[in-house]
């Protein structure tokens, strides 16, 4: 059987992880930033459902058939890649000259699945459940599956909480942002910035088990 001190190590390994700021968190707080409050919670809901597919994927074993397929793991690197190229073209093209210097808004389902995306294509986070979750997981109690799927919906669940309160804080902060022709002015600019150096974080993804 799994000892107690083993739940509490990992609520405290998944809490130290998760308090660190990484590219999910400056994905939805540039989201949330740029198109809203609304938009950055959609987005955090969006990277956790990513986060579940990758939970499950590593319970099912695929994540190391895909860690361990160099053309596999390439595929979703630069998928992840150009998604996140793609989000940065469609926030620089520009609009009428009345809209030209707002991003344009998207569809709260538009949203939800853009977060989704970036989270399922983000080759890290292959690597880091492969690297992480396993660590935690007592062989001698069997149902490794089964293990693996708690320990994830633990860690998504941290995970969203700290995904809504960056939403929540970069809300607030581009609400005011917002209202300052000088920041609408270069607003699509540094957005756009943001994702394409997202996109060129995913391509140089390796094999290191960092946390995405």
């Amino acid at each position: 059987m799994a000892t107690v001190t083993n739940p509490l190590l990992f609520l405290l390994a998944a809490v130290t992880l998760v308090a660190v700021p990484g590219p999910n968190h400056l994905y939805i707080t540039t989201r949330s930033i740029g198109e809203g409050r609304r938009a950055g919670i959609l987005s955090a809901f969006g990277v956790q459902t990513g986060t579940l597919v990758h939970v499950a994927a590593a319970a099912a074993g695929l994540s190391a058939v895909v860690a361990a397929s160099a053309t596999a793991f390439g595929a979703l690197r630069y998928a992840g890649a150009a998604y996140l190229v793609y989000l940065a073209y469609r926030t620089l093209r520009g609009g009428d000259d009345r809209e030209e210097m707002r991003i344009r808004p998207q569809t709260p389902l538009r949203v939800y699945l853009d977060g989704m995306l970036v989270n399922v294509l983000n080759p890290k986070v292959v690597l880091f459940f492969l690297a992480f979750l396993p660590q935690f997981v007592d062989q001698d109690a069997g149902a490794v599956p089964a293990q693996i799927v708690v320990l994830g919906l633990v860690l998504s669940s941290i995970g969203l909480i700290a995904d809504l309160t960056y939403a929540v804080a970069a809300g607030s902060i581009g609400a005011w942002l917002r209202a300052r022709p000088s920041f609408q002015r270069r607003q699509r600019y540094v957005t756009g910035a943001i994702y394409l150096g997202l996109g060129a974080a995913a391509v140089f993804a390796g094999p290191s088990a960092r946390r995405a």
